[in-house]
């Protein structure tokens, strides 16, 4: 199962909204097929696992036991369900991570399976298999997207001058790091002021794969035409209170004024089935998000060396627990989980 979800993370960043799935086929201990789901409307792992399988061991196919990460899908949607492929195969067992809670499969597939005499066995090593779509779950199960807060600071929690001007905290190997996670985010989300300080281009430009969505908060469209976020080079959404209007790869998306805009945004995110959001500042930004209680991780760079005597302090994390620690060179970065049951 482990293979599996090693495989499952090969495609990360190129299948949302779908799951990253890993599968392997096993006869006596020998693997002879393995596959993964790689980009988003392509074939899923078990296809491309049974796919594999080389032609001097295909007549072990219906003597093997398939392993994967997710429950296999049932229903149609850009590919032919799964349990077709495993039932017409003759798979004798199949071995699944975790259920799926995804309404159209949700216990769905394991039963089809079953119903067609195949021997299915879970969940099997489950925290780790929902851990690895904890994106995914969460937008099924809480109706909202899976939420990041990223934000660097001082040796002293400052993370910019007073007057808002850019202070550059983080090293270089700690950038990429950070474009890194910006390529596995469907999102990514700065205010204002950031945006008209920084003028930031919010790419992943300094790690391959896809750049996320760009969200801005811009309630009375103030930043101009001439900014980096409105190149029309990578889709953008600018939430803001005056107008409702597409232009070209950029979306103007009206927030009213009856309930937060944090709220707000995450519905918007939610209804447009954008699955993850990566919050990158500024401080009353990621304030309100720790404050209002939607967050699942926060991700703190520190550079231990630099300290500026006045500033914007940095966001106060409550209810967090730290779970790892790592540094690049002179930056510790730290990462938390929101405490369950809150």
């Amino acid at each position: 199962m482990r293979r599996c979800f090693e495989l499952a993370k090969q495609g990360e960043g190129n299948v949302a909204p779908n799951p990253m799935v890993g599968a392997i086929l096993v006869f006596n201990d020998l693997i002879i097929g393995e596959g993964f789901h790689s980009e988003f409307g392509k074939e899923h792992a078990e296809v491309n696992c049974i796919n594999s399988v080389a032609n001097e061991h295909l007549h072990l196919i219906n003597q093997s036991t398939l392993y994967v990460s997710l429950e296999p899908c049932s229903h149609f949607g850009k590919t032919p369900p799964c349990t077709n492929i495993i039932i017409e195969k003759k798979i004798p067992k199949v071995v699944v991570g975790c259920q799926d809670s995804f309404l159209q499969v949700d216990g769905r597939g394991i039963e089809k399976l079953r119903k067609a005499g195949i021997e299915v066995a879970c969940p099997i090593l489950e925290k780790e298999a929902l851990d690895l779509n904890k994106r995914f779950f969460t937008f099924h199960t809480k109706h909202r997207p899976y939420i990041i807060l990223k934000w660097a600071q001082t040796a002293n929690e400052m993370i910019a001058h007073n007057n808002y001007s850019r202070l550059l905290i983080s090293n270089d190997s700690t950038n990429r790091q950070v474009h890194k996670w910006r390529s596995e985010e469907a999102s990514i989300l700065v205010g204002t002021n950031t945006a008209l300080q920084d003028n930031p281009s919010l790419t992943n430009r300094l790690w391959p794969g896809k750049n996320p969505i760009r969200l801005v908060i811009d309630s009375n469209l103030k930043i101009q035409a001439t900014s980096n976020l409105l190149d029309g080079s990578v889709q953008t959404i600018v939430f803001n209170s005056i107008k409702q209007e597409e232009a070209g790869s950029i979306l103007y998306y009206k927030i009213l004024g009856n309930k937060s805009w944090v709220f707000q945004i995450i519905e918007a995110l939610y209804q447009m089935n954008i699955q993850s959001l990566l919050v990158e500042g500024g401080a009353n930004l990621l304030q309100s998000f720790i404050d209002e209680n939607y967050w699942d991780e926060t991700r703190i760079i520190t550079n231990t060396v630099m300290e500026v005597s006045e500033g914007i302090k940095a966001p106060f994390l409550s209810n967090a627990e730290k779970y790892f620690s790592e540094n690049i060179e002179n930056d510790l970065i730290q990462y938390y989980r929101r405490n369950t049951g809150s």
